[in-house]
């Protein structure tokens, strides 16, 4: 039998046993994984463009000839490889708002819509300006799934469990990424329009995960923060089985007081909430700044670069989503007991060590090595910044303002992503990869002194308490 932990009152009548509490139910693990699924369709939205990039330039000419008939990318051609990273920042923006008004899982419903309709209509456009709106629609799907999957799993999840249960999201971001570069390395064989059935394929999981979605219940922070204390109150028997009324009743006092407090869902912009507004801005633009979309998305040039074929790129790039996901299983084991400070600091000695070696590799001509510091990049990032940004950020803001700060700090990602994913083609052309890579672990030097300087713990702590912790309750 499992040592019960103390219990607490948390300032009611009724003690709460938190080894009860958080016991995990099957059902709750089921929800949680199934509005994950958002992650899987996110990471094979993002990174199908990778496989596709170099087609897309031929089909539409998005580039131009330099010295000795060399193809040079042009402004349209990172633009277009970018133009879902552009949706993505107006779904992070504004994917809070139909969260908050109308619940978490109808806007689950709407993003896996937003998926499949983008999947068809990339696959068919017929010009790059209709490519480009198809992916932006996809874009926004992926931008709002970054705030709504991780918010809605962190408001389900008991504290013990909510790191890795947070984390799964992540977890299923690698794995579609993973599936996407794998689907692309198939689809490659097929001719000129293999592009098109790269993003195509991507309509099945859509629809699926969003049938899925239909099953879910409303999360019940949600549903007491609107009053609807009987519908809350039963998502969280469900959610707990093996809790009694009296811990039900509790739990329920307790969230509808964080949810009380007086501070209106308009006042984000405060100095009260100061410090995780600034934690979710700089977890967000360091983890951007690493350099990790240049690499998923341009991967296969990449290793071009390196010297290697075209078919031994695409065959390293999935090299890089089997790190990916390897490594991110390592991270959702650590993070709860490790905590996300502790994982930052593993990532950022991982990424500055990858980093600089990888600029070494292409300053000396020793390409050989490029695949495996690359390949121990992908590993930092997957145990550090992967496995903690979606957690970190959709644990650090109060109940009215948490919807609000998951898309502050999805915007900004998405923000960096697309300038950097915008300006990476055109920088290859211009300067060596070895100065592109130097900056980057420049910008790991930065993270590393933000971890050590500014980054608060919550592992272990319920939505609750960290808001204590943070100074904002």
């Amino acid at each position: 039998m499992a040592t019960k932990e103390p219990s607490t009152t948390d300032g009611q009548s009724n003690p709460v046993d938190r080894s009860v509490v958080e016991r995990l139910s099957g059902q709750l693990v089921y929800w949680a994984v199934t509005s994950s699924l958002a992650g899987f369709l996110f990471g094979f939205d993002t990174v199908v463009i990778s496989g596709a990039e170099q087609a897309i330039e031929k089909q539409w000419h998005l580039y131009t000839l330099g010295a000795h008939n060399a193809m040079l990318a042009t402004p349209l051609d990172g633009f277009a490889v970018a133009s879902a990273l552009y949706g993505t920042i107006v779904g992070a923006l504004f994917g809070g708002l139909p969260s908050d008004k109308w619940g978490r899982k109808p806007t689950l419903i709407v993003i896996g819509l937003l998926y499949l309709i983008s999947a068809v209509w990339s696959a068919l456009s017929g010009n790059v300006y209709l490519f480009i709106l198809a992916r932006i629609i996809g874009g926004f799907g992926v931008g709002a799934s970054t705030v709504v999957a991780p918010v809605y799993i962190s408001e389900i999840a008991p504290p013990k469990h909510r790191g890795w249960l947070t984390g799964s999201f992540q977890f299923n971001i690698v794995f579609g990424i993973i599936v996407a570069l794998f689907s692309n390395y198939l689809f490659v064989k097929l001719g000129p329009n293999a592009w098109r059935w790269m993003f195509g394929v991507a309509a099945v999981p859509s629809l699926i995960y969003t049938i899925m979605c239909f099953g879910l219940p409303e999360s019940p922070r949600w549903l007491l923060g609107k009053g609807n204390r009987a519908s809350g109150v039963s998502v969280l028997k469900k959610m707990q089985p093996y809790a009694s009324d009296a811990e039900i009743d509790t739990e329920a006092d307790t969230i509808t007081a964080a949810a009380s407090e007086k501070v209106t869902a308009g006042r984000f912009w405060t100095g009260r909430l100061q410090v995780p507004i600034m934690l979710a801005f700089l977890v967000a633009f360091f983890n951007q700044w690493s350099g990790i979309n240049a690499v998923l998305y341009f991967a296969p040039h990449i290793f071009e670069l390196a010297g290697f074929g075209r078919d031994a790129s695409f065959l390293k790039s999935i090299g890089i989503g089997i790190t990916n996901l390897l490594f991110t299983f390592v991270g959702l084991y650590l993070i709860d007991r490790l905590g996300r400070k502790t994982l930052l600091y593993i990532g950022s000695f991982g990424y500055i060590a990858s980093l600089g070696l990888t600029a070494w590799a292409f300053f000396t001509q020793h390409f050989s090595f490029v695949p495996v510091f690359i390949f121990a990049f992908i590993a930092a990032h997957a145990v550090g910044q992967g496995s903690v940004i979606w957690v970190y950020i959709s644990e650090i803001f109060p109940a009215k303002q948490r919807a609000e700060g998951q898309a502050l700090g999805c915007s900004t990602h998405w923000i960096m992503a697309a300038i950097i994913t915008t300006i990476f083609p055109v920088a290859l052309s211009h300067f060596k990869p070895g100065y592109i890579f130097l900056f980057f672990a420049f910008m790991m030097v930065l993270q590393l002194i933000w971890t050590a300087t500014m980054v608060v713990e919550t592992k272990g702590r319920s939505l609750e308490e960290v808001q204590k912790d943070l100074g904002i309750a």
